[in-house]
């Protein structure tokens, strides 16, 4: 059974067996994994296994989550001998056993060695090609070769937006074209101001039991490549530049590269490859052409940072947005509720039951809005995922309208519900399309005048039947549930924005999240919402949820989709 081991924080040697069945939090939560950091989100990152292999995904969590020194922005797989850290604590991820034998990096210290190497070139954008190319009569054929390379690096990097991810693939093309021994990619460790730590390491051939598997990197050729220079170190055993004991000689490297990941000024770390074969010294071009995948690569790091404080910079904006919206509306409720309090005290002070009945009512109404405001908050700020149950929509409909029949009496407006009797029962989520339903028609009874309002509720059911629009194709099977008023409507300007978060049309009565949180509770279901209005005669939100969700939806799904992707494929008209 693998485990999870802590090699660095507060619970330094604790460990964790994982069920290959059941999935494993990272966090506070009291349901993750016990740990005391306090560093830790309370849902840093999720553990979930797929037979014997583990992913991993981090929960958007505030410090991100971060596998072998690369922060992680999708789900991944794990490999044995994976150093996950969450906040301050890191944990080591595998068979212990196994783990003794894995492949190690280790830096060698070369005090003895001299810092003179066989070439050294500081890479610039044009450094693939070579000062002297125009000497080499092979040069054209290793010029279209080195762009076959760069144009699939190009390729790997515009596609690939996980750093781990594009780290591999690197290392996949650089053990296509250069076929070294060994190799790995040091990157850089948390902070700038911790060493370089393995990325990635990869083997030709795996070691035998009996070999020993560390890879040894020179510490001054590591230190050239992070002051930007590309360094190639040829025939070293037979080099008299190093003398007996060093780590060139020590470890039986023959030929060695190490070039730069840097983009600008910055190094995000080195690719290092080596050989032992006597007939596979790297020569000139290779360096030059590894210093060119060390910069198109730390381009593409550097790329993904950006986006990545951009994400960060519209997420904090959004929050902005969010707290300055909703702090209006909590204000007004609390206004409200502090108005009705006052009003029950001075029935409860004059010992008169009809005063405080009065500020009760007006506590009431602000107490549900209170609670209709946290539910959209809710379904607005988490991932929403369906627990689909088979259930008679007329039922649903029926429990919002008895819930409404209050606000309707106080209003004098008509509720009327038209559902067709012989509606089959589908399968949806009956908790979010009752919030969807509650939005709708909280809206309504809002908009439409007192005394002459109405507002109806029309349920239909349509069979799967032929689409007109599309010779030979069919219709899927739906439902429609209309919620009609006779309020004064929506101005045309407004319909192109009235299901977007924090606008209103209500205003400082409403929060603008209502309809955008209807609107993603249809998605999710696949299904789609329209809105027909006229102003001065009133508007129609017609909900068109699929009859046959369950044979749409993949169990095994858990992320979710963008809208346009859902209800516009459903072929519902």
């Amino acid at each position: 059974m693998l485990t999870l081991t802590i090699i660095e924080g507060p619970d330094k040697g604790k460990g964790f067996q994982l069920p290959t069945d059941q999935p494993q939090l990272l966090g506070r939560s009291t349901e993750a994994l016990p740990i005391t950091d306090n560093t830790v989100s309370r849902r840093h990152a999720e553990l979930t296994p797929d037979g014997d292999t583990w992913y991993l995904r981090d929960l958007q969590s505030q410090n991100g989550t971060i596998v072998n020194g690369v922060a992680i922005k999708d789900r991944i797989r794990l490999e044995p001998g994976d150093e996950i850290r969450v906040g301050a604590t890191v944990f080591l991820f595998g068979d212990p056993v196994n783990l003794a034998k894995k492949p190690k990096v280790h830096i060698s210290d070369d005090l003895d060695m001299e810092t003179e190497v066989e070439e050294r070139i500081v890479t610039q954008a044009d450094s693939f090609i070579g000062s002297d190319a125009t000497e080499d009569p092979d040069t054209p054929g290793a010029a279209v070769d080195h762009l076959r390379v760069i144009y699939t690096l190009t390729a790997l990097t515009a596609r690939i937006m996980n750093n781990r991810e594009l780290l591999e693939a690197v290392m996949d093309l650089v053990f296509n074209e250069f076929k070294p021994e060994r190799g790995v990619i040091m990157i850089q460790g948390v902070s700038d101001d911790e060493p370089l730590v393995p990325g990635v390491v990869r083997y030709a051939n795996p070691p035998k039991p009996d070999e020993d598997s560390t890879i040894h990197v020179s510490r001054t050729i590591l230190n050239m490549a992070t002051l930007g220079e590309g360094v190639l170190t040829t025939n070293a055993m037979t080099d008299p530049r190093f003398v007996s004991g060093d780590s060139v000689q020590q470890y039986q490297i023959r030929s060695a590269i190490c070039s730069p990941i840097l983009f600008g000024d910055h190094v995000f770390g080195a690719i290092y490859i080596d050989s032992s074969t006597q007939n596979h010294a790297f020569v000139k071009e290779q360096l030059e052409l590894l210093n060119a995948i060390g910069q198109h690569t730390g381009l593409a790091l550097a790329n993904a940072e950006e986006h990545l404080k951009r994400v960060n910079s519209e997420r904090m904006a959004a929050i902005g947005e969010t707290v300055a919206s909703l702090s209006h509306s909590i204000k007004n409720i609390l206004q409200g509720l502090r108005g009705g309090a006052d009003v029950v005290e001075i029935g409860l002070h004059k010992n008169d039951l009809a005063i405080a009945k009065n500020g009760w009512g007006i506590l009431r109404r602000n107490l549900d809005r209170i609670a209709s405001l946290t539910m959209n908050m809710l379904a607005f700020g988490r991932k929403l995922q369906l627990e689909l149950e088979l259930t008679p929509i007329n039922k649903v409909v029926e429990e919002c309208a008895l819930l409404l029949e209050k606000p309707c009496q106080e209003k004098n407006i008509a509720l009327i519900v038209d559902a067709d009797p012989e509606m089959p029962p589908i399968m949806i989520d009956p908790g979010l399309i009752h919030q969807a339903l509650m939005n709708l028609l909280t809206n309504a009874i809002e908009a439409v005048p007192n005394d002459t309002g109405a507002v109806t509720v029309r349920v239909s059911f349509n069979e799967s039947r032929p689409d007109p629009a599309k010779p030979g194709s069919m219709l899927r099977p739906a439902v429609t549930i209309n919620v009609i008023d006779n309020g004064p409507g929506v101005e045309q300007d407004k319909l192109a924005w009235i299901f977007e978060p924090f606008n209103t049309t209500k205003g400082l009565k409403g929060t603008g999240l209502g309809l955008a949180v209807t609107k993603r509770i249809v998605y999710e279901h696949k299904g789609r919402i329209r809105l027909e209005s006229t102003p001065g005669k009133g508007a129609s939100f017609k909900m068109i949820l699929p009859a046959d969700l369950d044979a749409m939806l993949d169990p095994s799904a858990t992320s979710n989709r963008a809208g346009h992707m859902m209800g516009d494929s459903l072929g519902i008209l």
